[in-house]
């Protein structure tokens, strides 16, 4: 009885899964061993990777639901110990498989899209955009990636809801492999998230241009993603630094360009989408954010003009690179922004919202444009 009992426990802890890795704690040998006595009484003992693991009550609380909803179980307790360094090193093995030994997980050979979202200027919604986008993908049951690589006006994690009151979730660090925190089935990585105890709502980063490009490529390097449909970045505005490393870095990737109708913020944000065509990026299209504004009566009060949008898409459409299509228009909203406030994207909390929707929207019509496999090794040969 006892011995059908340990594997009926054995098969609930499957569905248990690291929240930062998204695959099962049996997958991964965390689970040390199980034990159920002759009254159905289960003991199962699992092993952190490191003391004080920020996934530690999660994992603990997951498993002690999965143990108690086995067959033949009375009661159960969860024994929770440390991995040792032999132990550890084996999870990273497990977790990187035969590619531990790549320098960038999203090289040219990746099938996983990359999708870098810029803008000319800032304070056109472009993060708030990106993370709604991230989550509405996630939604969409793609697995998703992250990277807030505007490093100095990070805000992504607070978007999130990954930094409330002046303290922002950490990545958790085994030997050289940071494995990032997860949000609305986001796995999300900033600069924000290595500023050790400083409030980032205080904190200012002021770095260079090789010290920029150091950060953006140990979070392609040595961040694990694992195995993604989709990475997302988050630029920072206008055509500096970082634009130029994304594009060196990841010169396959594939860029969104965000604006709003106002017709001096599309000008510029023309410019953002040519310095990533001379890199070799391809623009899969524009958005234009801060539409308008919907009144009560129904009528639209256009807060920031009309047609910029329309007009980026126009100017970057061209005989030797195709017709560049606008993806959607998402209106001003307060639910949108307040959402985005509290941590809790209007895609999640308010999908209803015009601009929820229309995010919501916009994020299908990515996934149903497809990717791009042109150049890329499939790693399969003709026999």
């Amino acid at each position: 009885m006892t011995g059908s009992a340990e594997a009926a426990v054995r098969a609930a802890l499957d569905r248990v899964r690291d929240p930062e890795i998204l695959r099962p704690i049996t997958e991964l040998g965390m689970v040390r061993d199980v034990r159920v006595d002759a009254e159905g009484r289960a003991t199962v003992s699992i092993l952190l990777t490191i003391a004080g693991c920020p996934a530690a009550r999660r994992i603990e609380a997951d498993t002690l639901e999965a143990a108690q909803s086995a067959p033949g179980v009375s009661s159960a307790e969860v024994v929770v110990g440390v991995m040792s360094p032999a132990e550890r090193k084996a999870f990273v093995e497990r977790v990187r498989g035969d590619r531990g030994a790549r320098p960038q997980q999203f090289g040219p050979d990746s099938l996983t899209r990359v999708i870098a979202v810029t803008s000319g200027k800032g304070g056109v919604g472009k993060s708030s955009l990106t993370a709604g986008l991230a989550v509405a993908l996630a939604q969409q049951g793609l697995s998703v990636g992250l990277v807030d690589a505007d490093v100095f006006g990070f805000s992504i994690p607070g978007i999130l809801g990954l930094s409330r009151e002046g303290r922002t979730e950490q990545p958790t660090r085994l030997d050289d492999m940071i494995l990032p925190p997860v949000a609305h089935g986001v796995k999300t990585v900033s600069i924000g998230m290595f500023l050790g105890d400083a409030d980032p709502r205080t904190t200012a980063v002021s770095w260079r241009g090789p010290m920029l490009h150091r950060t953006i490529e140990q979070f392609l390097r040595d961040v694990w993603f694992g195995d993604l449909d989709v990475l997302l970045l988050d630029l920072p505005p206008g055509t500096g630094d970082i634009a130029i490393s994304v594009g060196q870095l990841l010169p396959q990737a594939e860029v969104l360009v965000v604006t709003t109708p106002q017709e001096a913020a599309a000008d510029v944000a023309v410019r953002s989408a040519l310095v990533a065509r001379q890199t070799g990026q391809r623009v899969i299209g524009v958005v234009e954010n801060m539409a308008g504004l919907v009144q009560p009566d129904g009528s639209v009060v256009d807060v920031f003009g009309s047609g910029g949008g329309r007009l980026v898409a126009q100017r970057l459409s061209d005989d030797e690179h195709g017709e560049v299509p606008l993806l959607g228009s998402v209106p001003l909203s307060p639910a949108f922004r307040e959402g985005g406030d509290r941590g809790e994207p209007a895609v999640l909390a308010t999908p209803e919202d015009p601009a929820a929707a229309e995010v919501i929207r916009i994020a299908r019509a990515i996934v149903g444009q497809g990717r791009s496999l042109a150049g890329r090794s499939l790693g399969i040969a003709p026999r």
